[in-house]
């Protein structure tokens, strides 16, 4: 199973996606990370998915990851008192903290921390944006607006609060109560949905505990105040566009992608491209041409990952959409532009012996036109280091830890391995050999350059660099 390209693909599973057929038909495409999402589904519908997925791994004999994404805090208006209500523009509309039911004049909206928050001027959107309200006059307990673009309010539609930071955990009981289910079965990654500042990651590190990696959901205008300590925080990033384009200027949110994968390069951190990738093969066997580009883009543009939403979930040609990410990825790959762009684009390193020999790595394979780079490690921080570098070198990442393998299966250019742990030079030489010509990266004569750390399963200590030849 060894994929033709570098960037990875992570398909949501959902109805259409939940049988094993449907699930290795997508492994087969091309997924090579499985997202569930516990915004939808009970935790016996996860729990078979989970299930599934690791059944997968042993057919193929291939690390595959999973991640958990966490619904995070969903803010609603309540009911309205005929199911609906016509808001035009122009008219005055209240809302407030009384749960009498609404009509086309107010409506209930049980968040003390909205109205806490807010001020003379302040935009409140409804609706994914379908209707926006300005503020007027606000207390702690009441809202008194303008409507500025109206529609149809029903009950429970959600509310946005563009460009105010709210004082909300991103971690509702839900969500607490998920985490530790999902952590207990076994995910790679936990999606912290919510984001606004470098504090909202500190409950869920604690609560995580190590047994998973973080990945914060960029989907909060307040969050790209403080995006540089927000990357270094986490483990791995996620460009939630659907979400940031609702309280973000459509026209910024293309801006802020660049800027966030820049920085997710330069940081060395994975980061994703998520939402509406492909969205017209929900219910069309084919994308439009502006999709297809869209994809190319976050590709020339260094994304580790792309993701799908609906289109693998509740779509009608899961399994069509997964070959034709598939497909236009290796396309752009195979560009000279894309080449040209990658080596001018490498993320950073730092003034340390690690990133040193894995410079030293990258340059040496680029020299002697190496087959592969093998890395060993233990915690993944050797492989990742040298992910960052984007050599255009094939890198093979073996490692003795499971689930370091299947958090490997997200980044960019890795090929993960689970082997067992080496304990002298010869041991590291043979392993490389031995995982190079089986996975199809070498043959014969050709040159692998190897790293690792002595002392050997020794976390973060990339100290050796070592050229080899397959006999």
């Amino acid at each position: 199973m060894k994929r033709e390209r570098r960037a990875k693909i992570v398909a949501t599973l959902g109805p259409a996606t939940s049988s094993q057929e449907a699930i290795e038909k997508l492994f087969e495409a091309g997924v090579d990370v499985f997202r569930m999402n516990f915004s939808h589904g009970t935790h016996a519908d996860h729990q078979k998915i989970h299930g599934i997925v690791r059944s997968l791994e042993r057919k193929f004999h291939r690390p595959v990851g999973i991640l958990l994404d966490l619904q995070g805090p969903k803010l609603r208006v309540g009911d309205i008192d005929t199911g609906s209500a016509e808001l035009e523009v122009g008219h005055k509309f209240r809302l407030d903290l009384d749960k009498t039911p609404g009509n086309h004049r107010r409506a209930p909206l049980p968040h003390p921390e909205i109205f806490a928050a807010l001020e003379v001027g302040s935009t409140l959107l409804i609706d994914d944006g379908r209707i926006r309200l300005k503020v007027l006059e606000c207390s702690k307990e009441h809202a008194e607006c303008e409507v500025e673009i109206g529609g149809t309010l029903s009950n429970h539609k959600g509310v946005n609060v563009p460009s105010v930071i709210l004082d909300v955990s991103p971690l509702t009981k839900k969500d607490r109560d998920d985490m530790r289910f999902g952590l207990d079965l076994g995910v790679e990654w936990v999606a912290l949905s919510f984001v606004q500042r470098p504090e909202d990651l500190a409950e869920a590190r604690k609560l995580v505990a190590g047994r998973a990696a973080i990945m914060s959901k960029l989907e909060k205008p307040a969050a790209l105040l403080h995006l540089e300590e927000i990357v270094h925080l986490s483990d791995a990033i996620m460009v939630a566009r659907g979400d940031l384009g609702v309280e973000c200027p459509t026209e910024d949110v293309p801006v802020a992608q660049k800027q966030i994968l820049h920085l997710c390069k330069l940081a060395g951190k994975p980061v994703i491209v998520a939402t509406q990738m492909l969205d017209s093969m929900v219910h069309a066997p084919t994308p439009t041409r502006a999709e297809a580009s869209d994809v190319a883009t976050a590709i020339y543009d260094g994304a580790d990952a792309v993701m799908l939403s609906a289109e693998s979930a509740v779509g009608d040609y899961p399994t069509e959409t997964v070959a034709m990410m598939d497909r236009i990825i290796k396309r752009v790959e195979q560009d000279e532009h894309y080449r040209l762009m990658r080596d001018r684009r490498r993320g950073g390193h730092d003034a340390t012996a690690a990133d040193a020999i894995t410079v030293a790595a990258c340059q040496v394979a680029e020299t002697i036109s190496a087959a592969v780079i093998v890395t060993f490690t233990t915690t993944g921080s050797t492989t990742l280091r040298c992910a960052r570098l984007r050599p255009a070198t094939p890198i093979l990442g073996l490692t003795p830890k499971r689930e370091t393998a299947r958090r490997l299966a997200l980044c960019w250019g890795v090929h993960s391995v689970l082997t067992e742990d080496i304990h002298s030079f010869r041991d590291m030489v043979s392993k490389s050999v031995a995982e190079a010509q089986k996975d199809g990266f070498a043959k014969k004569g050709d040159p692998i350059v190897v790293t690792a750390g002595v002392p050997f399963g020794t976390p973060g200590a990339t100290n050796i660099l070592r050229i080899a030849w397959v006999e």
